[in-house]
């Protein structure tokens, strides 16, 4: 199994990454510690899940994925396992998830200490924002309604802040965001360079070759910025497997619980859209999800590591400082998890030694007492300079000449003149 560092961060993962969401609702205890054996046996050391989880969440049923995971866990070397989970987003019609779940401080440090406990584990190696408290778009919307912009949503500096003191509890490694959009990103990061906080490692959407919206902006925000891609439903529900072609599969997610999934999975023209990829895939002589798998292949999910070279030339560290900064180093550890590496210093931000002594503003130098270059006139220019002969001349006339020059008429000039 081939391994990749996540973004930034110093963890180690596979490259396939292990979904938990059916476990409570499709899948028994015994059937995810079989799933979860089976893909550590098979060098898989990245498990996701959610607080929410198993979806369709339901108030009987929550909990219980990260609850078969716990029981797993706690049989295993927890340092071999990367574990991730999710905040639930806002959900007002979920009362079982503290009366419904919003992104504040005290509800993120809620549900941190809740799936902790559930997971049997003193801290989560990833965790992520499931979905912005803000309106946007998502699960099957395409298009942005300002009427809809909600006003009383959870600042995401609160949010950021919330999620720094999880980090620099030990609870939490690194952070991540899920369902987001290219603003939402830009934002998070924005705000974690500007306020010292935790910077987002990673990002988990939806990406198929039936689902391409990833590419349309996020694809350069990620790059630049090295947020690695975590791409959920990469066969599409099962739909670039073939199995649907004639119909839902019985006992699948799609025939179970098709008005939760309906409006992402069926959608007019869907059937013509795969159909390119069967053909090709029996020309090949691979099954269809073979082929659908091959969205991993994709430079925008392969490429992970964050030792790159960016299009200036510069590496990771010097992307954010500029090349001439790049040696003027903060080497203060970062307010995280003592195994979080240490950050860089951004442009503007002071050093070690400048954040522990009180800078006062250094007084700014009279004008006299600054130096100026001394002007030599020459020989040929030594008449009375032509200041001192505007000087000289009437106060009416010198108005005159201004106004003759900006206005281009002599006779507005006369005019002006006899009026002052």
């Amino acid at each position: 199994m081939e391994h990749r560092k996540l973004g930034t961060s110093a963890l180690d993962v596979s490259k396939i990454c292990l979904g938990t969401m059916t476990w409570g609702q499709q899948n028994t205890e015994a059937d995810a510690h079989a799933q979860l054996d089976y893909a550590l046996s098979n060098g898989v050391n990245f498990i996701d899940a959610a607080e929410m989880y198993p979806v369709p969440t339901r108030a009987h049923t929550q909990g219980k994925t990260e609850e078969y995971i716990g029981t797993w866990l706690k049989r295993q070397a927890r340092d071999k396992i990367v574990l991730a989970s999710k905040v639930a987003g806002p959900a007002r019609q979920v009362t079982w998830i503290r009366n419904g779940p919003e992104l504040t401080g005290e509800q993120i440090t809620a549900a941190i200490d809740t799936s902790l406990a559930r997971l049997q584990t003193d801290y989560l190696d990833l965790y992520q924002i499931h979905w912005p408290e803000r309106y946007t778009p998502l699960f099957g919307e395409w298009q942005f309604d300002p009427d809809k912009d909600r006003q009383d949503a959870t600042p995401i500096l609160e949010q950021l802040e919330a999620l720094d003191r999880i980090v620099t509890s030990g609870k939490v490694r690194y952070i991540g965001l899920s369902n987001e959009t290219p603003y939402g990103v830009m934002r998070f990061l924005q705000l974690a360079d500007r306020h010292q906080l935790p910077r987002v490692v990673s990002i988990q959407n939806a990406y198929s070759l039936i689902n391409r919206t990833f590419e349309q902006a996020l694809t350069e925000i990620t790059h630049h910025e090295k947020v690695a891609l975590l791409a959920y439903s990469p066969l599409a529900f099962g739909q670039l497997t073939g199995k649907h072609r004639a119909g839902y599969a019985p006992n699948s997610r799609l025939a179970l619980f098709d008005n939760n999934f309906g409006t992402r999975y069926r959608r007019p023209g869907l059937a013509a859209a795969m159909q390119p990829y069967f053909d090709l895939a029996t020309q090949l002589g691979m099954s269809p999800g073979d082929a659908g798998a091959g969205v991993g292949q994709r430079p925008l999910v392969r490429r992970q590591q964050h030792h790159r070279r960016d299009h200036d030339g510069t590496t990771q560290g010097e992307h954010r400082l500029g090349r001439d900064d790049a040696p003027r180093r903060c080497h203060r550890r970062n307010r995280a998890h003592p195994r979080r590496l240490p950050r860089t210093r951004a442009i503007g931000e002071p050093t070690c030694w400048e954040r522990k002594l009180p800078i006062s503003p250094q007084p700014r130098p009279a004008a006299s007492s600054i130096s100026r270059p001394t002007r030599v006139t020459p020989s040929c220019c030594t008449s009375t300079p032509r200041t001192t002969r505007r000087a000289a001349r009437p106060r009416a006339r010198r108005f005159a000449t201004c106004i003759r020059s900006s206005r281009g008429s002599a006779a507005s000039s006369r005019a002006y003149r006899a009026t002052a």
